[in-house]
């Protein structure tokens, strides 16, 4: 794990009955040892890639109707059908790109940074199955270049498979500059088309024509991991977590108000509270929790019942999002806790269309008012006007997520809302921050 990861979360290890839910699969050779994984220890656990010899292209793939019957979806957030981006891909015309997205531009996410960590061969396999699937010859690994720890450590897997003749595929490593819109697929493909690394929202689609104009695949790099293993073991087996509509595994940041801020690996359908439980419970009493990350939704404690799914979490306005669950005390105030976020997703948009350059900053400044205790008559309605031009309305889905989680704070927390107008703001405004915002400052470069 990268130090600026492990400065924060601490590993999850193996214990009996931690495991019971059967969730152990992308973490086991963590949980069995404690420590990373070499290419040996790889090899020793899983063997050689299957579907070698399997063609890709235009002619079905093995591996594409494997992922299908398996019901993988991608685990960067969106939750998109992965075989669907397989087969569009596959379908395109000319020789395809890969490129696994390991950039984690979310300021509450660890899980891919320790994924990375302690199974990098099990991603990196994932990537060179995936660009077989597709008819591929090249893959991309695009990583934060502030994260030089993490660079190094795969760079290192990478140098293990070329020395052990590991197959034939190109791996490339790329270190990107930081920003949140990063890691949006269509800004990795601007940047390594030599452009910043910033969302392109007109059509051609990546799929279409992405990386030197080719057909291009983006993959979250947990989605990868997965992909690996249902190469090995099947549909049936990866369906034996999860829900039938939902299956599988998927990993999850938790950190706030719990006694061990952790990744964990969790079959989809627990209980956000039995998450919460993994990570050593709650040390206090919960208001809230912080769903998906700083795009995601604030949901009160009363639904930590909700199963993770997005069947279930649909109803609520949210979604497991990036896989992070945020829990926030009782005794700390929201509206306060989302203006510091609000703030933060303001001065890393790209600037490139109307409501990130006027609209985000403008319902960042309107938050902090209303969590300050100096709002106006009018600035409820105000905020809420403004909170509602912003989806559907950017060249990406920036503005979008960070009117998801304005639009949850107010409704989360109403009752502070009706406080802070009524008699300004309150004490636990003035409690050392809960969450762990990044400063919010612009990137300085974007190449």
């Amino acid at each position: 794990m990268t130090s600026s990861a492990s400065a924060r979360f601490v590993p999850h290890h193996h214990v009996p009955g931690a495991d019971d839910s059967g969730a152990a699969r992308l973490l086991a050779g963590w949980y069995a040892t404690g420590r990373p994984a070499t290419l040996t220890d790889h090899l020793k656990r899983y063997g050689t890639l299957p579907f070698a010899s399997a063609a890709g292209g235009r002619t079905p793939s093995p591996l594409v109707e494997a992922v299908s019957a398996a019901g993988l979806t991608g685990r960067g957030g969106a939750g998109f059908p992965t075989a669907r981006k397989l087969g569009a891909v596959a379908a395109g015309r000319g020789r395809c790109v890969v490129v696994v997205n390991a950039m984690e531009s979310e300021p509450a996410s660890r899980k891919d940074q320790f994924l990375l960590a302690v199974a990098p061969h099990l991603v990196l396999d994932g990537a060179v199955l995936a660009a077989m699937a597709v008819g591929a010859d090249t893959v991309h690994v695009c990583l934060s270049r502030d994260r030089a720890g993490q660079y190094q450590q795969l760079s290192a897997a990478v140098n293990e498979r070329r020395r052990a003749r590991l197959g034939r595929m190109p791996l490339r490593l790329h270190g990107l500059p930081h920003s949140y819109v990063a890691s949006e697929s269509t800004s990795l493909v601007r940047w390594l088309n030599g452009g910043p690394a910033q969302p392109q929202g007109s059509p051609p689609r990546t799929y279409e024509r992405g990386v030197g104009r080719r057909p291009t695949l983006v993959h979250n790099a947990e989605t990868l991991a997965h992909l690996a293993l249902i190469a090995r073991y099947g549909p049936a087996w990866f369906r034996q977590a999860g829900t039938p509509d939902e299956p599988g595994t998927l990993l999850v940041t938790v950190s706030g108000a719990v006694r061990t801020p952790t990744v964990l690996e969790v079959a989809a359908g627990t209980p956000l509270a039995s998450v919460l439980d993994r990570a050593g419970g709650a040390t206090q009493p919960l208001r809230a929790v912080l769903l998906g990350g700083f795009a995601g939704t604030w949901l009160p404690a009363e639904h930590l019942s909700t199963p993770l799914t997005r069947h279930d979490l649909a109803p609520l306005g949210a979604t497991p999002g990036a896989g992070v669950l945020v829990a926030l005390p009782q005794a700390s105030c929201g509206l306060t806790e989302t203006a510091r976020i609000l703030t933060y997703l303001a001065a890393h948009s790209a600037r490139q269309c109307g409501p990130c350059r006027l609209g985000l900053p403008a319902v960042a400044e309107d938050f902090t008012v209303l969590a300050t205790g100096r709002a106006d008559a009018a600035l409820l309605s105000r905020l809420r006007r403004r909170v509602g031009l912003l989806p559907g309305r950017g060249a990406c889905h920036h503005p979008d997520g960070a009117a998801r989680l304005a639009a949850s704070a107010l409704h989360a927390f109403a009752d502070d809302v009706e406080d802070h107008l009524a008699h300004g703001t309150c004490p636990a405004a003035g409690r050392p921050p809960r969450l762990p915002v990044p400063p919010a400052t612009a990137p300085e470069n974007w190449r």
